[in-house]
């Protein structure tokens, strides 16, 4: 593989000097495309002729030659590429009507432009070597597997991005994590899919190159060769569909079932669900080009696909979350399993009564989250970050139900030998085999932890404390009383002279200051409204631990906004029931944590339950923390005297 990526990549040394490092990759990858096309269809070249002579339907004619061959795409044209190379005079003319006498299903080259890249080849005198050098490539299936020739675009698209400073990632995911995905996603399902004519469905929503696509098909086929699988797929970036739809047509998959747009704001698939979903979609990416229509879905509340909530707009991997969600096929139809790759942030993203929390909050009490996977660091090509592999299952088996199992995979990995942008590391068979094990066991260990749905749950509660001001008329005082825009209805100026004869005496209790304050603005002609009286003592007002609490003339004290603080109260917390709230469980479980854990430390203080929020994070890394005793003392300190000493040889030497 190495050498035929090598090999195909050194065709692009003939575009040295004409064409610049970034351009590369519009010609060297539709020609790759181009010429595993020409190489599947050159054994039937004739046969197909024959078959669609005098036929004007397409649709018929792709019939004839689907039932033929089991192709689905066909080319009108006498041509190949190697016949292409005896008429160079007509090279481009004859190239691009080649191009264009494919069946409609291939519209690949339309995405790269192609006959804009064949005629500016040909002006830069290029063509010609070009296509000879691809005629000399041999892609056919045979030679070059499915498998392989999607690491064969992954190493072209990276080596491409890499020579134009763009960001490889984007476009697909590494094989080895992929496999890592795939294996997870089909471990629940091992006996089933052996079965004798099984049909099964697999989606990706975020499909790149197709690689995802691709490595489950193989993965499935190596189980039960005779499993009949129909992939779906929609990607966002045209040429990435454009590889990704010529690789599954090359595999006879339904051209119809790969779609291009932005899945997000418009889903291609609207009321399809799968057996399978698996996604890596963009990390910390803003979702603002879709942000009305997704908006607009997610007022339809449960009808849409993001009923539960919606993250903020500066990254939509939970969007995809609820979108996979919305795509597993119905437990009542054998239920979905989805597998999808992501960064920490949706673990614990938001706090209680977010987007973010709800989303977990829907995933968690609907028992839809299996699993999840801590990857190695420097496992991508365009991060180092920690990522995740969730996996979700709608009809989890019952050892499983109401449990999420949490791996920590982050060591299983290997060194490469050279590292690939930000990839230094990869999953290796062994390794893989292991983490798989490991999910398989579920059992708790080291590198395993298995937890009740509620274990995630809290609530978030708000602590009130008593507003405590005096109160007095002094100047600085009164310019607030001044400024202030509630007593604007009032004669400010004549209010503010009334209060300047009032005295400067200082009042530590709101009632008594109110009663005073009113009799002595009443004996000046002063009348002010409930309101207005209330503006005028906070304006009056200033904190003072030492003064009584003031009153909110309902039974109950004025909480000071400056002293408000929330507690995290988790679910079962002291052995109490692990539920959101039933028959008054949640109240009296908050009352017997603040009794406990707070009053003891703020006599004064209260709970607000009418701010109480419900909310659900995994801190996945908290469970796996392992506490590391810090060296002793005298160790270090033997290792400062031994550098201490090594400087003071080296300032020795130079004064000498």
């Amino acid at each position: 593989m190495s050498k035929l990526s090598s090999f195909v990549w050194s065709i692009a040394d003939q575009l040295r000097g004409p064409f610049q490092q970034y351009e590369y990759g519009s010609v060297i990858l539709p020609m790759t495309i181009l010429r595993r096309l020409d190489a599947i269809l050159e054994p039937h070249k004739e046969q197909i002729a024959d078959l669609i002579e005098g036929v004007d339907s397409e649709m018929r004619r792709a019939s004839l030659v689907r039932q033929a061959t089991g192709l689905r795409f066909y080319n009108t044209s006498k041509f190949t590429l190697t016949t292409l190379l005896a008429d160079p005079d007509g090279l481009e003319a004859n190239l691009t009507e080649y191009v264009s006498a494919f069946s409609s299903a291939i519209d690949v080259f339309d995405r790269f432009k192609f006959t804009e890249v064949i005629a500016d080849l040909a002006e830069k005198n290029r063509l010609f070597i070009v296509v000879e050098r691809f005629a000399k490539v041999d892609l056919h299936p045979d030679v070059l597997s499915n498998s392989d020739m999607g690491d064969l675009f992954e190493d072209l698209i990276r080596r491409f991005a890499e020579a134009s400073n763009a960001t490889a990632g984007d476009h697909f995911t590494p094989r080895d994590a992929v496999r890592l995905v795939v294996d997870l996603l089909f471990a629940e399902d091992g006996d089933g899919l052996v079965d004798k004519g099984i049909i099964r469905t697999v989606y990706d929503p975020t499909a790149g190159t197709g690689g995802m696509l691709s490595l489950a098909e193989e993965h499935l086929l190596a189980q039960n060769p005779d499993a009949r699988l129909r992939l779906y797929g929609q990607e966002i970036n045209p040429q990435s569909y454009a590889i990704c739809k010529s690789d599954l047509l090359a595999k006879g998959q339904d051209p119809d079932n790969i779609k291009l747009g932005d899945t997000l704001a418009d889903d291609k698939f609207p009321g399809r669900t799968f057996d399978y979903c698996l996604s890596n979609p963009p990390y910390g990416v803003e979702w603002k080009a879709a942000e009305k229509a997704v908006k607009d879905e997610h007022k339809l509340g449960f009808a849409g696909r993001f009923g539960p909530g919606l993250p903020g707009v500066g990254d939509g991997q939970m969007l995809f979350l609820l979108h996979l969600a919305s795509k597993m096929r119905p437990r009542g139809e054998g239920g979905g399993r989805v597998g999808v790759v992501m960064n920490g942030s949706p673990l614990f993203n938001g706090g209680a009564g977010s987007g973010q929390s709800e989303i977990r909050r829907w995933l968690l009490e609907n028992d839809m989250v299996e699993a999840i996977v801590a990857l190695p660091n420097d496992m991508f090509y365009n991060t180092g970050i920690s990522t995740y592999v969730w996996v979700l299952d709608n009809t989890k088996v019952d050892e499983r139900r109401g449990k999420v199992q949490l791996i920590d995979a982050s060591q299983r990995s290997v060194k490469m030998r050279k590292s690939l942008g930000s990839k230094r590391v990869e999953i290796s068979d062994d390794d893989r085999t292991a983490i798989v094990a490991t999910y398989d066991a579920f059992e708790t260990s080291d590198t395993s932890k298995i937890f009740d749905n509620e274990d995630f749950g809290y609530w978030t509660i708000t602590v009130e404390r008593p507003l405590r001001l005096n109160f007095a008329c002094t100047p600085e005082r009164l310019e607030r009383v001044r400024a202030e825009p509630k007593l604007r209805a009032t004669d400010r100026g004549r209010l503010v002279e009334v209060l300047a004869t009032f005295g400067d005496e200082v009042y530590r209790n709101q009632g008594t200051f109110d009663a005073a304050i009113g009799k002595h603005l009443g004996s000046h002609g002063v009348t002010l409204t409930l309101p207005q009286r209330r503006a005028l003592w906070r304006a009056l007002g200033e904190r003072d631990e030492t003064a009584d609490e003031v009153p909110d003339g309902k039974g109950d004290f004025e909480p000071d906004p400056k002293l408000r603080d929330t507690e995290n109260v988790p679910f079962g917390w002291n052995d109490t029931p692990k539920t959101a709230d039933a028959d008054g469980t949640a109240r009296e479980v908050i009352d017997a944590y603040f009794d406990a854990e707070v009053r003891p430390h703020l006599y004064d203080a209260w709970v607000d339950h009418t701010k109480t929020k419900v909310g659900y994070e995994i801190p996945f890394t908290r469970h796996f923390y392992v506490y590391e005793p810090p060296r002793p003392l005298d160790e270090i300190d033997a290792d400062l005297n031994k550098v201490v000493a090594e400087i003071m040889s080296l300032l020795q030497e130079v004064e000498a």
